[in-house]
C-alpha cells in the first residue's frame, strides 16, 4: 500500500485518530484551522524543518524516533524562552509512494514526545514531495512570566545548563562511520531527552538569559553572547564524558570534548544567572559571563574546528556537529542539491499554472480539498 492509493484524506483520517488533545485545545483537526487557548494572553511561537538527507535518515531511525525528534526541537526552543508548549502543527511533504504506515509512525512520535510535555499536535498540512520534509510550528504559554531573552546576560552572571550534552553528535558520528554501537550514544541520537522542565524553572530561578543547544554548544552561546554583548568563557571541565563516549571516541579517533562543546541535538536548556543563585539539582555551572566579546574555552579561542551546526556554510558542511562522519547533502552552499525542488530538476507538480491546478497531493484526481482539517 502506498499513499497514492491511500488518498490524501484516507491518510489524514489515520493520522489524526493517532492523535491526542490538551486541555489547552479547544478545537483540533477537523475544521480550517485549530482553536488554543491562551492563558497568559500572549504566544510563544517557533518554527523548525527537518529535511531528509539533511537533518535525519530514515535509515538511521525509525519513523517514530524521528517523530520524536522533530517535536523535541521545537518543543525546546519554547522551554528556552521559559514557557511551557501547548499546541503542535505539523506540515508534511512527502513522497506519493512512502508507506501510509510509516506516516503513522512518525504521527506517533510527534503525538507521544508532545502529549510529554501536555500539549498536542492541533493540525497541519500535507503535500507530495521527492523528499520527505517536516515543518512544525510550536506555540507555548509564559504563566505570566516575562519571557527570557538571549539579550539579558551580564558580566558577573553564572553560566549553567540543564540535561546532557555531546551524546547526540556521539550517536551521529557512530552511524556515519557505519556502526549501531554503543547503544546509549545512539540512542541519544535517535530519541533526544529534553529537561523541558528546565525552561520555566529557569525562568522562575531568575534567569538573565536562555537558549537551547540545538546547533553547538559554542555556537549557541555565542548567541547569547552576541546579543548580550558580552564574553562568555565555557569550561571544559564542567562537562562529563561518560564512558560509552570515551569508547567512542578512542575507537574513532575523535575528542570527545567536540562532541560536548560543538555537537548539537541533545537540546539541553543553558541558561545565565546572577552570581550567587542558587541552583537546585539538575542544573551544573560550565561557565561565567565576562566583560568583551565572544565565547572562549577555558580562556582561549577555539580553534579546534567549527563552534557548531551551519546550514549554509561554505559549500562543505565544516561544522564538527558531524565530526568524522560525510555530510551527504548541502543547502544552497556550492555542493551538489541533491533534491530537484527547483534545482535544476524536473519539477514534478505545478500549483496554479494558467488558474487550474494541475497535480493533487497523492492521488490522480482534481485536487479539492483541504489538509489535517
Amino acid at each position: 500500500m502506498t499513499l497514492a492509493s491511500t488518498g490524501e484524506f484516507g491518510l489524514i483520517q489515520r493520522v489524526t485518530a493517532r492523535m491526542g488533545t490538551a486541555a489547552t485545545t479547544l478545537l483540533g483537526p477537523g475544521d480550517d484551522a485549530a482553536l488554543v487557548a491562551v492563558p497568559d494572553g500572549r504566544v510563544i511561537a517557533t518554527t523548525d524543518v527537518l529535511v531528509e538527507g539533511r537533518h535525519f535518515r530514515s535509515d538511521w531511525a525509525s519513523a517514530t524516533e524521528i517523530g520524536h525528534r522533530a517535536a523535541a526541537a521545537n518543543l525546546a526552543d519554547v522551554a528556552a524562552m521559559g514557557g511551557s508548549p501547548t499546541a503542535l502543527l505539523v506540515a508534511l511533504c512527502i513522497p506519493p509512494d512512502l508507506d501510509p504506515l510509516w506516516v503513522e509512525q512518525l504521527a506517533d512520535g510527534l503525538a507521544a514526545e508532545t502529549e510529554s510535555v501536555g500539549a498536542a499536535v492541533v493540525g497541519g498540512d500535507m503535500a507530495a514531495s521527492p523528499v520527505i520534509t517536516i515543518a512544525v510550528t510550536a506555540l507555548g504559554d509564559l504563566s505570566g512570566r516575562a519571557p527570557v531573552l538571549r539579550s539579558g546576560a551580564r558580566p558577573g552572571d553564572v553560566l549553567a545548563m540543564a540535561g546532557r550534552i555531546g551524546q547526540a553528535a556521539a550517536g551521529y558520528t557512530v552511524l556515519s562511520r557505519g556502526f549501531r554501537s554503543p547503544k546509549a550514544l545512539v540512542e541519544a541520537y535517535r530519541r533526544p531527552a529534553v529537561p523541558y522542565w528546565a525552561g520555566p524553572a529557569g525562568a522562575a530561578l531568575g534567569a538573565t538569559a536562555m537558549i537551547d543547544v540545538s546547533d553547538g554548544l559554542l555556537a549557541d552561546v555565542g548567541h547569547i553572547a552576541v546579543a548580550s554583548n558580552v564574553g562568555i568563557d565555557v569550561r571544559r571541565d564542567a562537562f562529563e564524558v561518560t564512558q560509552p563516549m570515551r569508547d567512542a571516541a578512542a575507537a574513532l579517533g575523535v575528542d570527545p570534548y567536540t562532541w560536548v562543546l560543538t555537537g548539537g541535538d541533545d537540546h539541553p536548556i543553558v541558561a545565565t544567572f546572577p552570581t550567587g543563585t542558587a541552583l537546585p539539582e539538575g542544573w551544573i555551572v560550565i561557565g561565567r559571563v565576562l566583560d568583551g566579546a565572544g565565547v572562549t574555552v577555558d580562556g582561549r579561542i577555539y580553534t579546534d574546528g567549527a563552534p557548531g551546526w551551519d546550514h549554509f556554510a561554505g559549500g562543505e558542511q565544516r561544522s564538527t556537529h558531524f565530526a568524522g562522519g560525510e555530510q551527504r547533502s548541502t543547502h544552497f552552499a556550492g555542493g551538489e542539491q541533491r533534491s530537484t525542488h527547483f534545482a535544476g530538476g524536473e519539477q514534478r507538480s505545478t500549483h496554479f499554472p494558467g488558474g487550474e491546478q494541475r497535480s493533487t497531493h497523492f492521488a490522480g484526481g482534481e485536487q479539492r480539498g483541504t489538509n489535517f482539517r
